[in-house]
């Protein structure tokens, strides 16, 4: 004889039977709000995509996109801004695959703390940008670790904006880098911001090749 307290198997089908109904039903609705977005977006351009924040990953998320078009038999660039001629795996690895990359050089700004050198670097840096920016027959720019140049003054931000704004229409763009200046954020179509929770090396663990660079 079974404990009064403990429900009947039928009451037990019962209960799932009803739970299973209800999150069909939420389900249910989420779908059709998925579809009424995918009904709703029907516009075709380029995107400009921001990916900005303390954390890491940025640059690793942008060089995902970047072999996600390469994927797709698109055509892609890179302009490096701050790495310089550091060692970088997705720099050999998309090199292969096709992609043009154009590195400023000069390395980390504090570590050359010339701004005058830094900024001529940068100038020269964004003015094989803005060339890219205007060829129709790149479908990806990367402008990786764009925000600093804007932060620091070596880049005027109008200048940056009207490249962005005039670029061809179905052109995609990402840019990456801290405290992305508020007039890009503004024009871009998707910004992700990236947020540190924990990170490695503040706990004295060096960067390492093939995990981070």
């Amino acid at each position: 004889m079974s404990d009064s307290n403990e429900p009947e198997s039928g009451e037990n089908k019962s209960v799932e039977k009803i739970k299973a109904e209800r999150h069909k039903a939420r389900q249910q609705r989420l779908k059709e709000g998925v579809d009424a977005k995918i009904a709703k977006a029907q516009e075709e351009k380029g995107i400009l995509l921001v990916l900005t924040g303390n954390g890491k990953g940025k640059s690793t998320s942008g060089f995902g996109t970047v072999a996600r078009a390469v994927g797709h038999g698109k055509k892609a660039a890179i302009v490096q801004f701050i790495k310089g001629n550091w060692e970088c795996g997705e720099r050999t690895l998309l090199e292969g695959a096709g992609v043009d990359f154009h590195v400023m050089g000069t390395g980390f700004t504090w570590e050359t703390q010339d701004k005058e050198k830094d900024t001529a670097a940068a100038v020269k840096a964004w003015d094989q940008a803005e060339k890219l920016l205007q060829d129709e027959s790149i479908d990806l720019v990367m402008l990786d670790e764009l925000t600093y140049m804007v932060s620091y003054h070596y880049l005027d931000v109008e200048r940056v904006i009207k490249a962005l704004q005039n670029r061809p229409k179905m052109q995609h763009v990402i840019v990456t880098g801290r405290a992305c200046h508020r007039a890009i954020i503004e024009i871009a179509d998707t910004v992700s911001e990236v947020q540190p929770i924990k990170h490695a090396f503040d706990a004295g663990i060096k960067a390492q090749p093939g995990f981070d660079y």
